[in-house]
């Protein structure tokens, strides 16, 4: 049974699931679906078209579903797509898709950490951490176990790979390969996330395999192309080597240098 203050706000068409807490002073819009377990703190506002998954927990100020800031925007129905088991901080706003790609997607298992920002069409993975005022422009994609730190600024269009660390404060308009550092001013490769690789239980022989890669992507006077085809002749092949290619031989940006 969910446990509802009567200080809350729910439109009657939107639809609770099963042992949800919801707060005073929240809002919740028409045509909004909420799963089972879902704990929304004081004061969090679900708009039309948010698609909440189960075991979230929502902190105070939290917005999510509104309407993008595009200006090409022109009211068409599209929704905010967020899974389960993620904490989403006090004053994360998270907006709902355009006519682009018709919603914004963001899996499980995530942190998303106060202030943060994800726009209209991004496409943010599962078991993620992104830090305080960090602020994801529109139709960004962010893989799989990706840390991203506080106040970082990415450009619409852009991917950051899985497994990688972005360090606080950097900006970037170019995508970021897995499995990496990205740091400093301007941004740039700054080696192997050697540490999160560990912790996540790589191999010491895979690491150096991914290691070599870049080591032929950064390291030697190469395009792009060229190293990968040097990666295909001397990295035994791997998911994750496979990955690697896949990535930057597909980046329509470019990626950091």
């Amino acid at each position: 049974m969910a446990k509802i203050s009567p200080l809350a706000f729910i439109d009657p068409e939107a639809q609770i699931g099963e042992n949800c807490e919801i707060g005073p002073f929240c809002f919740i819009d028409k045509n909004v679906v909420i799963g089972d377990n879902n704990i929304l703190m004081n004061s969090v506002t679900l708009l039309s078209g948010t698609r909440l998954g189960s075991g979230n927990t929502l902190f105070p100020g939290a917005v999510i579903g509104a309407i993008p800031q595009d200006l090409k925007f022109r009211g068409e129905e599209t929704v905010v797509e967020i899974g389960d088991n993620n904490r989403i901080r006090e004053n994360v706003t998270i907006h709902r898709g355009t006519a682009s790609k018709g919603r914004t997607l963001v899996g499980s298992n995530n942190l998303i950490m106060e202030n943060a920002h994800i726009a209209h069409d991004c496409v943010f993975g599962n078991g993620i951490i992104m830090g305080n005022s960090t602020k994801l422009a529109g139709e960004v994609t962010i893989d799989d176990n990706a840390i991203i730190s506080a106040v970082v600024l990415v450009h619409q269009f852009c991917r950051i790979g899985g497994y990688t660390m972005v360090q606080g404060g950097c900006r970037t308009s170019k995508d970021i390969p897995p499995f990496i550092m990205a740091g400093r001013e301007p941004i740039c490769y700054a080696g192997l996330n050697i540490v999160g690789l560990r912790r996540r239980g790589f191999e010491s022989s895979l690491v150096d395999n991914i290691h070599h890669a870049y080591r032929l992507i950064y390291s030697c006077n190469l395009t792009v192309a060229e190293a990968v085809d040097q990666i295909k002749a001397e990295v035994p092949m791997s998911k994750e080597i496979e990955y690697i290619i896949d990535f930057v031989s597909k980046s329509s940006r470019g990626i950091i240098r």
